[in-house]
């Protein structure tokens, strides 16, 4: 592509764009990772995560995607053949069902249509009917971005308490942590897992593992096979700022300003604007008269909207055409989804402007590709926005 003057508008939903203060940071010498100005890089960025993720416990950082950090609360908690209930809400909950497998667990997937979140009553139907216990973990979804569907964890913890079901409850968060609020320890999750390329607004390196204790006393009579995602391994190091082995040393400077960015903003602040942005691109997407693949206004993501194309129309063709007139990058639909739906991104380093600028984008392609639609969705998207401050 030749070159197109301004800046390129990054409105997937992950990674995301990455503040200056976080480039500026990650921008610097590498230190030798057994030293002293490791370690408190090192301890600064674990009680730094600890806040984030609203634990005492423990959390365990990672050089890899989320993919590891599914693999890790898999491996380090349970036994092959386990069997383990999953939920499809969309895409990632079917890759991380696809990775349990692969890893030799017993996945018992519960069907969804994707456009629901986990349906607790259907949840809790399942574990009354597991008398024996055979269920070693529930694992969920918790910010699906393939479908935008946020399911309720609190809720889901709430279900398991009230069957007196002792199996583990992990939850991935990948899209969720920071940009909508989450308690790890107030809604007993045992394992939290997120990445670093969402809300956090840093490039993709970095996962992790937020561990309950009952997780950690699981993982001590796990038998499956682990070694470069062994929490024992990681936690004796750990506990002194170091690692068992090379960190991402300069995405780690990098984790500690973000940490800095999101605290100097306020998390509830945070949460509040991705809402309210969440509120505002759904106003555009009903003034444009299209379809949101969510069905339930209680479980609409305040991270991203995704928006179905009408019949006959594609995805991938009008993405395409969105990026070569306008230098924007918008979402592609995935799995079932595929050509089918495309996505706003709205979480990470985002400002009402932005989005407006993005929502122009949108309305003059869908123009431009002769997708069927009314005008007016950034007319919409503004008096959404005005609402809000004349609020306060």
């Amino acid at each position: 592509m030749k070159y197109q003057s301004g800046r390129h508008f990054l409105q997937i939903p992950g990674p995301t764009n990455v503040p200056d203060r976080v480039l500026r940071a990650i921008d610097r010498q590498t230190i030798d990772h057994r030293g002293p100005e490791f370690q408190q890089l090192g301890l600064d960025v674990q009680k730094g995560l600890k806040r984030i993720f609203k634990t005492e416990g423990t959390v365990i950082i990672y050089p890899s995607s989320g993919t590891g950090a599914w693999e890790a609360a898999l491996v380090n908690t349970l036994n092959a053949g386990d069997s383990v209930l999953m939920y499809e809400t969309g895409h990632f909950a079917t890759l991380w069902m696809t990775l349990a497998k692969r890893l030799g667990l017993n996945p018992e997937f519960i069907p969804g249509n994707w456009r629901t979140g986990v349906d607790v009553s259907v949840l809790e139907e399942r574990l009354i009917a597991d008398r024996s216990h055979a269920l070693k973990a529930v694992c969920v979804v918790h910010n699906e971005t393939s479908s935008a569907i946020t399911s309720h964890i609190a809720l889901i913890r709430k279900t398991i308490d009230r069957c007196k079901h002792p199996a583990l409850l992990m939850v991935d968060t990948v899209s969720g942590l920071g940009s909508i609020d989450y308690r790890h320890d107030e809604w007993g999750v045992d394992v939290s897992v997120s990445g670093s390329q969402k809300g956090l607004m840093l490039p993709p390196g970095l996962s992790f593992n937020a561990v309950s204790q009952k997780a950690l006393d699981a993982s001590k009579k796990a038998t499956l096979p682990r070694s470069y995602f062994s929490w024992e391994e990681m936690l004796g190091p750990n506990k002194n700022g170091y690692f068992p082995y090379t960190p991402a040393t300069n995405l780690l400077y990098g984790l500690r300003e973000a940490i800095h960015l999101l605290e100097e903003e306020g998390m509830d602040n945070v949460f509040q604007r991705h809402i309210r942005h969440g509120e505002a691109t759904r106003a555009a997407v009903n003034a444009w008269g299209l379809e949101m693949p969510c069905k339930n206004e209680t479980e609409f993501s305040p991270a991203l909207t995704a928006v179905v194309m009408p019949e006959g129309h594609s995805e991938i063709a009008f993405r395409k055409l969105i990026l070569e007139r306008f230098n924007m990058s918008l979402g592609s639909g995935l799995g079932k989804f595929t050509d089918k739906v495309f996505r706003i991104g709205h979480l990470g380093d985002f400002n009402d402007l932005t989005l407006l600028g993005a929502l122009s984008g949108v309305e003059m392609g869908l123009t431009l590709a002769n997708v069927p639609h009314h005008k007016g969705g950034v007319d919409a998207a503004m008096q959404s926005l005005e609402r809000v401050y004349q609020k306060k």
